[in-house]
């Protein structure tokens, strides 16, 4: 029995191929430009990729990429295999998300995997802590950290939270045919994540309120201004309400969901420019 892990190169599933392999179960990685042979190229915008990534694979943990999610479910059943644990997010319980261009790209291959006879769970997560990781340049460089919505409450998850909860539901098939929504253990402000990190790093980090119109001038290299409106209405909707928790990660593992706290102590040295 072997699991097919995609983006193997990414936070969740690099833990969840540990904790796999830490089971003694059979993993194989992949990736869609493997920089290692032991790796298997599986492009998830690439149909041609599939059938190769999916031989002899019984069990998969997929990455949620619209374009060709109904060719890998039908290249999934094809191969035989017997469940599919997806990485989707709980943008998809947003109002209107078939509008909405953060949930609409998790919604396809959750829609996907519905239609076909192969088994399928689905987690969905809400805010990364990795996603702290866009303020460690201004941290590094001393520069305020620019909010249009200070206050904005997220339920940060830490990514080894989501992977062991990916390699549960992955050993135990009792546990999968459903959607589980995942949060991290504290609905915490922007302002709150900065000022732990300030305890972490032992700096002074200052931020600047700004206008949405300011922060999607100042992000427009790197996201659409459809995907910029979609994040800031989140933030606005989320802004001085706390977000509803849930327990699945001690559930299904059995461990408390690690803090933020946790998770900054972790990475700690990327927002000072150190080594890790």
């Amino acid at each position: 029995m072997t699991t097919l892990v995609t983006g193997a190169r990414g936070a969740v599933a690099t833990a969840l191929i540990g904790l796999l392999r830490e089971r003694g179960l059979s993993v194989r990685p992949a990736s869609k430009a493997p920089a290692d042979p032991s790796v298997v190229r599986c492009d998830l915008c690439d149909p041609s990729t599939f059938d190769r990534a999916l031989a002899g694979v019984t069990s998969v943990f997929l990455y949620a990429e619209p374009s060709h999610a109904q060719e890998f479910a039908a290249a999934a059943e094809a191969a035989g295999v017997e469940h599919v644990v997806l990485l989707s997010s709980a943008a998809v319980l947003m109002p209107d998300p078939d509008s909405n261009p953060l949930a609409a790209t998790h919604l396809v291959p959750e829609r996907a995997l519905a239609a076909s006879p192969v088994p399928s769970t689905v987690l969905r997560p809400g805010t990364f802590c990795g996603n702290a990781m866009a303020w460690s340049w201004a941290i590094k460089s001393g520069t305020p950290i620019t909010l249009p919505y200070p206050n904005a409450h997220v339920d940060a998850i830490h990514e080894a939270d989501i992977a062991a909860v990916a390699a549960a539901v992955l050993a135990d098939p009792d546990l999968g045919g459903r959607a589980y929504t995942l949060t991290g253990p504290q609905s915490l402000t922007f302002t709150d994540q900065i000022e732990i990190l300030s305890r972490v790093t032992g700096r002074d980090i200052a931020i600047t309120p700004v206008t949405r119109q300011e922060w999607t001038a100042e992000m427009a290299q790197y996201m659409n201004a459809a995907f910029a409106d979609a994040l800031l209405d989140y933030w606005q909707s989320c802004d001085g309400r706390p977000i509803e928790l849930t327990p699945v990660v001690e559930e299904l593992t059995g461990t408390p969901a690690r803090t933020f706290a946790s998770w900054a102590e972790e990475n700690r040295a990327a927002f000072l420019g150190q080594p890790a």
